[in-house]
């Protein structure tokens, strides 16, 4: 869904949340999006790691 919006589309969206919330809440909505983001991807990783972990065991 996210590969059909295109430059012009998320230029829209950023132009709507600086509308929104305004230039001083814009760093902060960033911020929190990245470390959500990045807790995301170390659970992510944390979980594949212990799948991969547990089918090692089970041909051991």
């Amino acid at each position: 869904m996210l590969q059909n919006i295109g430059m012009p589309g998320l230029i829209i969206i950023l132009v709507i949340a600086l509308i929104i919330f305004g230039p001083s809440k814009l760093p902060e909505i960033g911020r929190a999006f990245g470390s959500t983001l990045r807790e995301f991807k170390k659970s992510t990783r944390d979980l594949v790691g212990e799948d991969i972990e547990k089918k090692e065991k089970e041909i051991k």
